[in-house]
């Protein structure tokens, strides 16, 4: 085990690779997105101003075009990418043609809610990823096709999701809200039909408090970046599968963590980092990833990693982060190293 007085190298990075894939995760896609962008001679099967590639006749690129309208979309095209371009609406036959449609991707347009015609997306019954990331809507786009899978609708001004746009989407796996407008209150009892939801990321938004009515099915949940203060008694209980929980940036005290919060026997990986924290909340003994940088923590409470010590029983902890509180190494307790017996690096300052 190392004991670091500054945050090592190994904590940046690791830092650095979690906010680019999961922070923003629309960037998983790109080098994914591209791969079919061998540009060669475009295949007859296309709109004259787009691009598909004879080696991917299925998908048509029209990215970086300064459209302002959806081009005329052939049929047998499955995978359509409209990205930074000025596309202000969309008529209610835009895809009219291409109702096995797969993947949809509006990036970076002008696109507003009141400009959506129709049933537009609900009419695509084999569409599974749909993102209409760094656009204006207010609330969340719908009706939406029960294959759904991805829907990513992040840098937005969304502050309402209303109540049937998401239900029966039962086979949605990933959603990303991150960086718009939404209160707890507009989105209390939206996700809790979707019971196949594993990825939720509510970071960057204006909660205040935790929604209602999550699904039970989540892995990973971020709610970084908010003005949330305290989180109610018992409120994972029944997540049993959740691995990846982040609260940091958020106004967290003591006071607003009651005592067994987080004692989450599937929990890998906790963030709650920049927050207003005296005291380690005591996690359950599988915890890895332990995040609690820049907080008022004045002392090391063995006890909030390890109920008891013996043989069989210790903490999981492989990465602890407590740079930027009030803990010295000389508040650490010898009892500390047994307890942490895995963990490589703690991090102090």
């Amino acid at each position: 085990m190392k004991v670091h007085q500054k945050a090592v190298p190994f904590f940046l990075a690791l830092i650095g690779g979690i906010v680019c894939q999961d922070y923003y995760p629309e960037m998983r896609y790109q080098e994914e997105d591209y791969s079919f962008s061998v540009y060669g001679p475009s295949s007859p099967n296309c709109a004259p101003e787009c691009n598909c590639p004879y080696n991917y006749p299925t998908a048509m690129y029209c990215d970086e075009l300064k459209l302002k309208s959806i081009p005329m979309v052939p049929p047998g095209i499955k995978y359509l990418y409209l990205r930074n371009n000025m596309i202000e609406s969309i008529e209610e036959k835009a895809f009219e043609n291409v109702t096995d449609l797969q993947w949809l991707i509006l990036d970076h347009n002008h696109l507003e809610n009141s400009k959506i015609k129709g049933k537009v997306f609900s009419k695509l019954k084999q569409l599974k990823k749909l993102h209409i990331n760094y656009n204006n809507l207010t609330e969340v786009v719908g009706p939406l096709p029960k294959t759904l899978q991805d829907l990513q609708l992040a840098h937005n001004k969304i502050s309402k999701i209303s109540s049937n746009y998401l239900d029966g989407l039962v086979n949605l796996t990933f959603v990303n809200l991150q960086r718009n407008q939404l209160k707890a209150e507009a989105i209390s009892g939206a996700f809790k039909g979707l019971k196949s939801l594993e990825y939720l990321d509510l970071s960057f938004n204006q909660l205040t408090k935790l929604p209602t009515g999550l699904p039970a099915s989540l892995m990973m949940l971020y709610f970084d970046n908010n003005k949330i203060s305290n989180i109610p008694d018992e409120y994972f209980k029944n997540f049993n599968v959740l691995q990846h929980l982040r609260f940091s940036h958020n106004e967290l005290s003591d006071a607003g963590i009651p005592g067994n919060t987080f004692n989450v026997s599937s929990l890998i990986e906790l963030d709650l980092s920049y927050n207003k924290l005296k005291s380690i909340p005591t996690v359950n003994e599988n915890l890895e990833n332990y995040y609690l940088e820049v907080n008022e923590i004045e002392k090391f409470a063995v006890s909030s990693f390890c109920k008891v010590l013996g043989p069989l029983s210790y903490s999981k902890v492989k990465h602890l982060r407590l740079d930027g509180n009030k803990i010295k190494r000389s508040n650490l307790p010898p009892e500390m190293y047994e307890c942490l017996r895995v963990a490589n690096d703690i991090a102090l300052e």
